[in-house]
């Protein structure tokens, strides 16, 4: 299942709890537990006692999930009890409020879903054709590509930037870091987003980033003209309790892939890129050479 979010419509996940993410996300289990299982809303109420609406309501994550509701449910649709139980815990956990609550006002209703998931995920792969990985990206880089921005405005943009910067900070975390990884286009390491004294800062910044024993940075060389980027961005959510989501951005709004079988195919995709991409370690010595001629040239 895909569903379109637009502008008009454990230890990991206490680290940076979103209520309404963590419903969302518990909503999906349970949606797709009962497609597979061929069960109706309709049979699903009965099992627990109520009306078919509120089973909608469970799904989308309109509704706060409660333990023993989520248990009846996935074993009536057939899962198995240790599946059962990491959903039926997730839904257990007390809600602590929205991390990014302060930001709300600056980021977009397609966006909230995803950044409340990006909080609760272990692990994360991003690709995006064009620039550096939000994840990635320094101050100055963001702050750039947000001068004269069609979709935010000039009085918003260090919130947002902000925000960006807080997202980054798990990467760092001490104790319960996100795994990410990224396949980066050669290309985009000769775009002088912001002019060469911020791309000389951002591509210090990724070789520090590259030391990280929980980030993996690979280069796509130009050499490499055709592979499973060339499609489009896309970012694949990984959860310690909860099934994978693919997630593509687009400029007023997101689709968030919910079928495992597609969720399969974007995960092979990530898996075929990296296998031609330049290796980490040789990702980093191209990145230590375009800094190095980028600092020439400014001289």
């Amino acid at each position: 299942m895909i569903e379109v979010i637009t502008g008009d419509g454990g230890a990991e996940m206490a680290q940076r709890s979103d209520p309404s993410a963590l419903r969302w996300l518990i909503g999906t289990e349970l949606r797709q537990a009962r497609l597979r299982s061929g069960r109706k809303q309709a049979e699903a109420g009965k099992t627990i006692g109520c009306t078919q609406a509120k089973i909608n309501y469970l799904e989308i994550g309109r509704n706060q999930q409660q333990p023993e509701e989520v248990t009846k449910l996935l074993r009536f649709y057939g899962c198995d009890a240790a599946h059962s139980d990491r959903i039926a815990s997730l839904a257990g956990r007390a809600d602590q409020g929205t991390w990014w609550a302060a930001f709300s006002d600056v980021v977009p209703d397609w966006l909230k879903t995803f950044v409340g998931l990006e909080g609760l995920c272990a692990t994360e792969f991003m690709y995006e054709p064009l620039l550096i990985p939000g994840l990635l990206q320094t101050q100055e880089y963001a702050e750039a590509l947000l001068v004269d921005h069609l979709r935010v405005a000039t009085v918003d943009v260090d919130r947002v930037v902000n925000l960006r910067m807080t997202r980054q900070a798990r990467l760092t975390d001490e104790d319960t870091p996100l795994r990410f990884s990224t396949v980066i286009e050669e290309t985009t390491l000769h775009r002088l987003v912001g002019g060469p004294q911020v791309m000389i800062l951002q591509l210090k910044h990724l070789l520090e980033l590259s030391e990280l024993d929980n980030v993996i940075m690979q280069i796509m060389p130009q050499s490499v003209a055709v592979h499973d980027g060339l499609e489009g961005e896309f970012t694949l959510l990984d959860f310690t309790e909860a099934q994978s989501i693919g997630y593509v951005e687009f400029p007023d709004g997101a689709i968030y892939v919910q079928d495992q079988d597609q969720v399969a195919a974007y995960t092979k995709s990530e898996e075929r890129m990296r296998a031609v991409a330049l290796s980490p370690v040789d990702s980093a010595e191209l990145i230590r050479k375009r800094l190095a001629k980028l600092r020439r040239t400014k001289e």
